[in-house]
């Protein structure tokens, strides 16, 4: 097995909300994320209707114990995250590649690969992880179905005034989410989905402008802000494949879907992508194979247009000014909140595992 791609950034700044399920996927591979000195639990999610519309949803929160849970997932820097990632790829028999790709051949009975060096390669099966721009995909002949929002995403970690408690705080407005997750310590990340015109007036601020502005829309919810790392900023787009595998080429992560980042789907779908496809290849004398690929494609296909269609949803109803649409979000989050069987049924939904109560 070879792996080519170049390591990833140990000083991304930037966080991914890890999941229950991919935190016991992550275990099996030797990695534990909980002991991180840079992960954070999760043990309760709130929502809070911060918009000034006419319905409006009364806060809720979901607590991790509910579910017989510690924590719904950690937090975590993404180049703390890709270091312990390397770590255990060079514990493996794995080659590795630090290189990119410059050409695909699909064939009948192999793949070839060219590298940007000029070394050539042949595969059985290629795995395209080469993300949202994937040449890997394109060479397979696979579309894609892309919906651009009229909004973008600023993400940046705070230094805090007050103790996070270990709750992820998503205020629902106009425009979109705004998220604070627990880093550890007082500190936490923020994800803030905006209009187009908002973040380029943010990416003008100075760090201390941009500090009051976050500590304004959060309603001074974790005290005094800080500015702790650098911004990123970046449109929020929605982009599916139209299959998830084709001529011995199997598409994970951004290469298949491209999510907003609402409900921390992108990376736990990438590795659920990459444990459904472990199993469709198990104990096969040809993993690339029609039959191997058929069989990940349908085990994949439900799960990812079903949290696309979720995510698109609950994005469209707060961009939305209809009033019947606010209604019904305001009553679905009302029903969460009064019914406890299906608040629970909906957690365990949310982490794509069964949890015993």
């Amino acid at each position: 097995m070879t792996l080519i791609g170049h390591p990833g950034n140990p000083g991304d700044t930037r966080t991914t909300a890890l999941l229950d399920g991919s935190i016991d996927a992550l275990a099996r591979l030797g990695i534990d994320i909980p002991d991180h000195e840079a992960a954070a639990p999760l043990r309760v999610m709130a929502i809070v209707d911060a918009t000034q519309r006419l319905l409006r949803a009364r806060p809720i929160r979901f607590e991790a114990r509910e579910i017989g849970l510690d924590a719904f997932g950690w937090n975590i820097p993404n180049g703390a995250l890709a270091q312990a990632l390397t770590a255990a790829l060079a514990a493996t028999d794995i080659d590795h590649i630090a290189g990119r790709l410059a050409g695909v051949e699909p064939g009948d009975e192999e793949v070839g690969l060219t590298l940007d060096g000029g070394e050539a390669l042949t595969a059985d099966l290629v795995i395209a992880a080469d993300g949202r721009n994937s040449i890997v995909r394109e060479a397979a002949g696979i579309a894609t179905t892309r919906h651009d929002y009229p909004q973008t995403a600023l993400a940046v970690n705070l230094r805090i005034g007050r103790d996070h408690r270990e709750v992820s705080t998503e205020f629902h407005t106009e425009a979109g989410p705004f998220t604070l997750v627990p880093l550890p310590g007082r500190r936490a990340s923020l994800v803030w989905v905006m209009a187009p015109d908002k973040a380029e007036a943010l990416e003008r601020m100075t760090d201390e402008e941009l500090a009051s502005a976050i500590e304004r829309q959060s309603h001074a919810l974790l005290g005094r802000i800080e500015i702790d790392s650098p911004r990123s900023f970046w449109p929020m787009t929605s982009i599916m494949a139209d299959s998830y595998a084709r001529r011995r080429i199997a598409l994970v992560g951004e290469a298949a879907h491209v999510f907003p980042p609402i409900g921390a789907q992108g990376f736990n779908l990438t590795l659920r992508d990459i444990s459904a496809l472990a199993d469709a290849v198990a104990g096969r004398a040809d993993p690339g194979s029609a039959p191997a690929l058929d069989a990940y494609a349908r085990a994949r296909s439900f799960d990812a247009s079903s949290r696309r269609s979720m995510v698109d949803l609950l994005n469209r109803s707060l961009l939305s000014g209809q009033v019947p649409l606010q209604g019904l979000r305001g009553l679905g989050l009302y029903a969460l909140e009064r019914i406890g069987p299906l608040r629970r049924a909906m957690m365990r939904q949310g982490l794509a595992r069964s949890v015993e109560h």
